[in-house]
């Protein structure tokens, strides 16, 4: 069985276009129901999904820097906003599991992003790097994923806590964390229109955004 040690780490990935109380309160849940001591998030550089983040890399770093500057629990790794290419999960998780040998690493996605975590690059090799704790609604359907994931997920899934603690990686659990209706798009829509999004993120990132001229557009 493994034992707790000082490098367990649970792993939030995101383009924090800006972060948000939606980030940070889900991965916290998660933290505290792994009994694991540290978070390392880790904002995307160039990130292969999606179209190019609002914000610049260097600003959403800071923001992401500034949003936990308060909490030793967390921090915040800037490997993907200073690696040149695509913003790969699995290049992140190979050199941290270098680093971290023996540690249990679990790295928390959205349902959304799940059901479509097939299309990642080398999604089964990530599932060999860390474990996926998988947040959001209860009760979807499985019919919803595609077939080789549905397979993964058949031989993969773990019920509780304590398997997954067992393994450095390779389980897939779902945890429901206190759903928080914030976006960053909505908070960026706010924003745009010239409308406060205070109490949707840390003040002290809204200031930040503010000093820099951030999201002013549509």
């Amino acid at each position: 069985m493994h034992s707790s040690t000082h490098d367990d780490l649970v792993i939030l990935g995101g383009t924090f276009d800006p972060i948000h109380y939606g980030h940070l309160r889900a991965v916290e849940e998660v933290r505290q129901a792994l009994a694991i001591a540290q978070v390392m998030l880790i904002p995307a550089g160039h990130p292969p999904h999606r179209k190019s983040p609002w914000a610049d890399a260097r600003h959403r770093l800071a923001m992401t820097r500034i949003a936990v500057a308060h909490h030793p629990q967390f921090t915040v790794s800037s490997w993907e906003v200073e690696r040149e290419g695509p913003s790969y999960t699995v290049d992140t998780l190979t050199a941290l599991r270098r680093q971290r040998p023996d540690a249990v690493l679990a790295m928390v996605i959205g349902m959304d992003a799940f059901l479509r975590f097939d299309t990642w690059h080398h999604w089964q090799h990530i599932l060999d790097l860390t474990h996926l704790v998988v947040t959001g609604r209860p009760g979807w359907p499985a019919a919803e994923l595609p077939e080789a994931l549905r397979q993964a997920l058949y031989q993969r899934r773990c019920e509780d806590v304590g398997t997954l603690r067992q393994t450095p990686a390779g389980c897939i659990l779902f945890h429901t964390v206190t759903a928080l209706e914030i976006s960053a798009s909505s908070i960026r829509s706010l924003l745009a229109g010239h409308q406060s999004p205070r109490f949707l993120l840390p003040d002290e990132v809204l200031d930040y955004i503010d000093a820099e001229g951030l999201y002013q557009s549509p």
